[in-house]
């Protein structure tokens, strides 16, 4: 299947504006310039009944943290991870999103602001959410069932926090939801070489700029922290929603992970979508997949949170 007709017009305006020069030839600043952008072209969020923001100390200081609630009482709390390659991004970049989230599954969402590599590199991303994984459960769960879920680096992060869960008498977790998650740092993986370099929103050369800046050292890279792909066990992890495009470099990284997860009987949906890019899914109001791939994840929300 050949690559949807409003990613393609999307990868076209954006070379129009931008240029064809890859990340390894731009500042971190420019590139968090350009990632901000998308935000202005996705109009008006869906009503939802209030925001706000909290402070998480973390070692070193203290994150924030957005609060979603809906209108009227939330069936659950979904802590959520955006993406960004570990150093782009912050939640009102993703807005949208979560505003469809929360109106679409009747949930209160919290999204972290972790802080960012390089400044912060390496473990400190994945430290600061896990630490506003605990703070979210003692202070916005109410009891009500909670949901890791992340898009790309922000997968990588809910996997992790997952797994931490799991291993230090953590919350207990409903589920986690994974879309297109970064689970291992191996570039020769067959994704790689066939939509590593091919004009999309994110390649092999995006992917190893990223990785560079949030974890220079490649040593810490195989670590189950840095890679959830390589922790030894899957065992007694939350029922799992993993989202997998075709045209995306990790996709095999994505199915790899769902495959053990599958194979160490945990419960996993794998939501495979044939004719999209990494990073389609936070682009709500701009791409009809968009929006029809958050409809299925609040479903599974819904489903989780009112069995």
């Amino acid at each position: 299947m050949t690559l949807h007709r409003q990613a393609q017009e999307l990868l076209d305006s954006f070379a129009s504006a931008t240029g064809d020069g890859p990340p390894p030839e731009r500042s971190v600043e420019e590139m968090r310039s350009l990632s901000g952008g998308f935000r202005q072209m996705q109009g008006d969020a869906a009503v939802i009944g209030s925001t706000r923001v909290e402070k998480i100390p973390v070692s070193g200081g203290f994150v924030e943290a957005t609060v979603y609630d809906p209108v009227g009482d939330p069936n659950g709390l979904v802590v959520y991870f955006h993406g960004g390659g570990f150093v782009l991004g912050a939640p009102r970049d993703f807005e949208v999103l979560y505003h469809a989230l929360v109106a679409q599954s009747q949930v209160r969402l919290v999204a972290i602001d972790y802080r960012l590599a390089p400044e912060h590199p390496f473990p400190t991303g994945v430290d600061d959410s896990y630490a506003g994984l605990l703070w979210s459960a003692e202070h916005l769960a109410d009891g009500l069932p909670i949901i890791v879920a992340g898009d790309s680096s922000g997968g990588t992060f809910a996997a992790v926090a997952a797994r931490r869960a799991r291993d230090h008498d953590g919350p207990a977790l409903a589920a986690q939801i994974l879309v297109y998650p970064v689970t291992d740092h191996d570039f020769s993986r067959a994704s790689y070489d066939e939509h590593g370099d091919s004009g999309l929103l994110v390649g092999k050369s995006d992917m190893e700029w990223y990785w560079a800046q949030y974890a220079s050292d490649p040593a810490v890279r195989d670590g189950e922290d840095a890679s959830p792909l390589r922790a030894a066990s899957f065992e007694g992890l939350p029922p799992t929603f993993v989202l997998v495009d075709e045209y995306d470099p990790v996709r095999d990284e994505a199915k790899a992970f769902a495959d053990r997860l599958i194979a160490a009987k945990v419960p996993t949906v794998v939501d495979y979508v044939a004719d999209q890019m990494h990073g389609y899914f936070t682009m709500a109001n701009m791409m009809a997949s968009a929006d029809e791939s958050i409809a299925r994840v609040a479903a599974y929300i819904r489903s989780v949170v009112n069995p």
